[in-house]
């Protein structure tokens, strides 16, 4: 019998919690069926069968933690059928008696100070710290519960700690629904929800306490996932040492180029921006610098065999980067195809994960916003990202005459662990001047 096993699905992913079986011992299977929901570090992912037969056994209970390249079900031909390992019903409604949780009155302070639910902890009513008011009153013994694992081991997946992480929950005054006490995302989400009714109930002691969180001139706003992701790679970013390098092109034939170019793809419906020239030139010039085609890994430096370049891109729910794979090998006319699909992909939500990932260098471009310059923070575990400002128009004396060229800065932001000045600074000369000669960008 072939088993299922928990996959990879990111290049940060250790573990993954089987979150729900869509599939039941018994069912028919077919290559490409999903089989149940998984939660990585990441987001949630769908795990498909790879074979046909029939499930003939679930290995693991929703809910549980399972590395990678761990076994989870077997598919067969439905003679082997094994209904023990079928996903029982958490047992979890059975809390223990509602106790008194000391340790809410220490630890939640030290998750977030200011956060308004953190504050009736500290006073006489413990045990409502980050419980649900009335509107959701059912699961107000849940999360003081907060002793499901004693030995102080705390049982939980790694999306649940994220989240919990990024919204100043303290897992431990949280009582886990899933097998054995194991916090879900669920149990997260609803503390949160919690942390917001509370917040929501005007209480003059936590006025008192913390004037600022609950001042009538504050909104609070709550952090999508995209947002908060962001927010914790680019703090780890901010732990490399980077360095920055500007320059600044003329774009005058780059504009012209530009202008030629979509007069000849009017006829197929295409069109190409100056974005979409810089990706192409920035892959055509990494191809021919391999040392800044690299990232910083564990103590060596990766020098990746393909170009892929990530176009970053703002949304209503905060940044995303789709990648161009394989960006030195596509024509001018195919990256503007794609970058335009990834670019409305991005907007309505509906990237995956395998278009966000493996990139190996990033252009940021706020030039449409009227911004000069700036510089990007460099997205992990890339060597650098290129921030590019908007044009602008710059006197220059041509044959002695007076002459208006539009003038673009360029600013490289770069690893200082993978990269030094020289070779970041041969790589923006390299870069500027085929900018400066477009018509190289496409040999």
């Amino acid at each position: 019998m072939p088993d299922v096993i928990m996959p990879r699905l990111s290049d940060t992913m250790e573990e993954g919690e089987l979150s729900r079986w869509m599939k039941q011992v018994g069912d028919e299977i077919h290559k490409g069926d999903v089989l149940a929901e998984i939660e990585t570090d990441k987001a949630t992912m769908d795990l498909e069968a790879f074979d046909n037969g029939v499930l003939e056994q679930l290995l693991v209970v929703a809910g549980t933690l399972v590395p990678i390249g761990a076994p989870v079900a077997r598919i067969g031909d439905g003679s082997n059928i094994v209904t023990d390992g079928a996903t029982p019903a958490a047992p979890v409604a059975t809390a223990a008696p509602v106790a008194t949780t000391a340790p809410v009155a220490t630890t939640a302070p030290a998750a977030d100070a200011a956060a308004p639910a953190a504050l009736p902890a500290a006073s006489a009513p413990a045990p409502v710290a980050v419980a649900p008011t009335a509107p959701t009153a059912p699961t107000a013994p849940e999360a003081p519960a907060a002793t499901p694992t004693p030995t102080g081991e705390l049982r939980t997946s790694p999306l649940a700690r994220k989240i919990g992480r990024e919204h100043g929950i303290d897992l431990h005054t949280i009582a886990g629904t899933g097998p054995q006490g194991r916090i879900t995302r669920t149990d997260v989400d609803t503390a949160i929800l919690a942390q917001a009714s509370a917040a929501s109930v005007p209480e003059p002691v936590a006025a008192a306490a913390a004037p600022t969180a609950v001042s009538a001139d504050s909104v609070t706003v709550p952090v999508s996932r995209i947002r908060a992701v962001t927010a914790r790679r680019l703090t780890e970013s901010q732990a490399v040492p980077h360095f920055f390098l500007t320059s600044v092109v003329n774009v005058e034939r780059l504009v012209a180029f530009r202008t030629d170019v979509n007069a000849s793809l009017e006829t197929v419906g295409s069109k190409v921006s100056l974005n979409d020239l810089f990706v192409r030139a920035c892959a055509v010039v990494l191809r021919a610098h391999p040392e800044v085609n690299a990232s910083w890994g564990d103590g060596v430096i990766l020098r990746h065999n393909h170009v892929n370049v990530g176009v970053a891109v703002a949304t209503d729910d905060g940044l995303l980067v789709p990648v161009v794979a394989d960006a030195d090998q596509k024509s001018l006319a195919a990256i503007a195809t794609e970058t335009r699909a990834l670019a409305g992909l991005a907007r309505t939500g509906s990237l995956s994960l395998a278009q966000m990932s493996g990139g190996t260098f990033t252009i940021s471009n706020l030039g449409m916003f009227g911004i000069d310059s700036f510089t990007a923070v460099l997205n992990p575990p890339e060597a650098g990202i290129l921030a590019i400002g908007a044009a602008t128009e710059v006197p220059q004396v041509r044959d002695g005459q007076l002459v208006s060229v539009p003038m673009v800065k360029i600013t490289l932001t770069v690893d200082h662990r993978v990269l030094d000045g020289a070779v970041a600074a041969a790589f923006l000369r390299d870069l500027t001047q085929l900018l400066e000669e477009p018509l190289r960008i496409v040999l």
